[in-house]
């Protein structure tokens, strides 16, 4: 209750940022208004917690169908909803229950197991400085959520963006998020601009995996092997990447709200969306001037891996197979499929530990076995001398 006090004292003060407010409390702001409009309303009784219960149950289930439902999963433990109302319709006829009252009468009665959620395993927890001096020195890179066009096909916008012009480099109607399609929307860019120092972009597939080593998939991995850094936004903080962000109100308000026709004339109304963008309109942040007159082509155009130079003293391998593995001291380590096919630095850091790199990108520690050789001098002293105490 202090904390609601506190929070909404402040938050009535003039030219308090709620945005902020609400971080340093750990809160959404939803929640954060939710408190303040019940301050307003209701003074600090308005606060108080409130129950969730409902007054009245409309949904309420009669007792026989509930009872048919818990002798069904008795009988079916493994069926799920789904496949219990496909019975229940034989029986109960227009009375059998919906699949979302069937998922509730299992819950209630604790007949539902609970699934594991996997912790990430690679997440940042700073906002990332981003401050580009030059073309080409950071892009950026985002799907804007996708829509229909006007025909029903389904339509990914990837945009990508030079952070120091705001040049609007792509804006392409994909049919998914797959990892390929990208990589040639990519392959492209780098061709025609050049590639670039770094790339920022946010947790989202293909970029980013947080359950992955590093973070990585099989396209930001290709990123680094060409030299290029990742700069990675924050769970769930779009405004790491604000620029990105409000390039895409705009692109929604223009040219996805009037979608209409095949995906291939959605695309062509993109394409001079982003014409006007880059060589038109001007800019506030560019002090009036457009984007096209700032930005200009990197020099750097090769599409193949760079060495990088791992210190001495590491081994330096190729990840192989389907589960990109390493062979250490005779064992294969399974380390991630993104960097198949990479070379890797293998810094040793104890006597059966190592960490593994992916250029300046660390995938983590590993823990190996002892050289073969080793094990085996080791099991043949053992036997010597379990036959001399038995002799």
């Amino acid at each position: 209750m202090s904390l609601k006090i506190d929070f909404v004292e402040r938050a009535s003060r003039k030219g308090v940022r709620m945005t902020s407010l609400c971080r340093e409390f750990g809160i959404s702001r939803e929640t954060g208004y939710k408190w303040l409009h019940r301050f307003r309303q209701e003074g600090y009784e308005g606060l108080e917690e409130q129950s969730r219960r409902p007054s009245s149950h409309p949904m309420a289930t009669a007792e026989e169908v509930v009872m048919a439902v818990l002798k069904l999963r008795e009988a079916h433990p493994r069926w799920g909803p789904k496949k219990l109302v496909e019975l229940l319709r034989g029986r109960f006829k227009q009375q059998a229950p919906s699949r979302a009252t069937v998922a509730r009468i299992l819950h209630r009665f604790g007949q539902v197991r609970k699934r594991r959620h996997k912790a990430p395993v690679s997440v940042v927890d700073r906002a990332p400085v981003v401050d580009a001096k030059r073309p080409n020195e950071v892009w950026t890179v985002d799907f804007k959520g996708w829509w229909r066009s006007g025909d029903g096909t389904r339509c990914e916008p990837l945009t990508v963006r030079d952070n120091h012009s705001r040049y609007l480099l792509a804006a392409k109607l994909l049919p998914s998020t797959n990892v390929e399609a990208v990589r040639r929307v990519f392959e492209e860019l780098f061709r025609r601009y050049g590639v670039p120092d770094a790339i920022q972009c946010d947790n989202g597939q293909p970029f980013i995996s947080v359950q992955s080593r590093g973070g990585l998939t099989r396209l930001s991995a290709w990123w680094v092997s060409l030299g290029i850094s990742i700069v990675r936004s924050r769970l769930a903080c779009p405004q790491d990447n604000g620029g990105h962000e409000r390039m895409h109100r705009d692109l929604k308000a223009d040219v996805q709200s009037q979608a209409v026709g095949t995906r291939l004339r959605t695309q062509r109304a993109l394409d001079r969306w982003r014409q006007e963008f880059n060589h038109v309109r001007p800019h506030e942040a560019l002090h009036g001037k457009t984007p096209a007159s700032i930005y200009r082509p990197g020099k750097r155009r090769a599409l193949r891996p760079r060495m990088w130079p791992y210190p001495a003293g590491w081994t330096v391998k190729r990840a192989f197979g389907p589960k990109g593995c390493l062979s250490i001291n005779g064992e294969d380590v399974h380390i991630s499929r993104a960097v198949i096919g990479h070379v890797l630095g293998v810094e040793p850091i104890g006597p059966h530990r190592a960490r593994v790199w992916l250029h300046d990108v660390e995938l983590g520690e590993v823990q190996v076995a002892p050289p073969a050789a080793t094990i085996d001098a080791a099991c043949l002293r053992f036997t010597m001398r379990a036959k001399k105490r038995s002799a």
